[in-house]
């Protein structure tokens, strides 16, 4: 699939397959198989087990200033409930998370940034 790129919202996933996500970034272009992703960034990411996910592994996220209004969390083929643990230390944090599959939130992601939206993005492989 391919998604059109907005214009001056920051990195951008401008598709994705089973090899992962198509990411561009100003002279960047990029294939990540999982994907961290910011306003001002994008990076390749080794999360762990979804049920083993925690506010550390997605600590640099958090670490943006502004602090981020959500997570978009993709979490991988199909949409899967994040662990409670994980919602409740970020929210603890200001952060809220919104789960879904990792194709939505590769979708999500350039919808939310044209609106400009402060939001950050972990996405778990297709």
């Amino acid at each position: 699939m391919r998604i059109e790129r907005e214009r001056g919202v920051g990195p951008i996933i401008t598709g994705f397959s089973q090899g992962g996500f198509k990411v561009e970034a100003n002279d960047f272009r990029g294939v990540y198989q999982a994907l961290l992703i910011w306003p001002d960034g994008s990076d390749e990411w080794t999360p762990p087990a979804l049920d083993a996910l925690t506010a550390e592994a997605v600590a640099p996220l958090l670490a943006i200033d502004p602090r981020p209004e959500f997570l978009l969390l993709g979490t991988g083929a199909t949409m899967q409930r994040p662990p409670p643990a994980l919602v409740r230390a970020l929210e603890a944090q200001g952060v809220g998370v919104e789960a879904m599959d990792s194709r939505a939130a590769a979708r999500a992601w350039a919808v939310l940034r044209g609106e400009g939206r402060w939001v950050v993005g972990a996405l778990y492989p297709l």
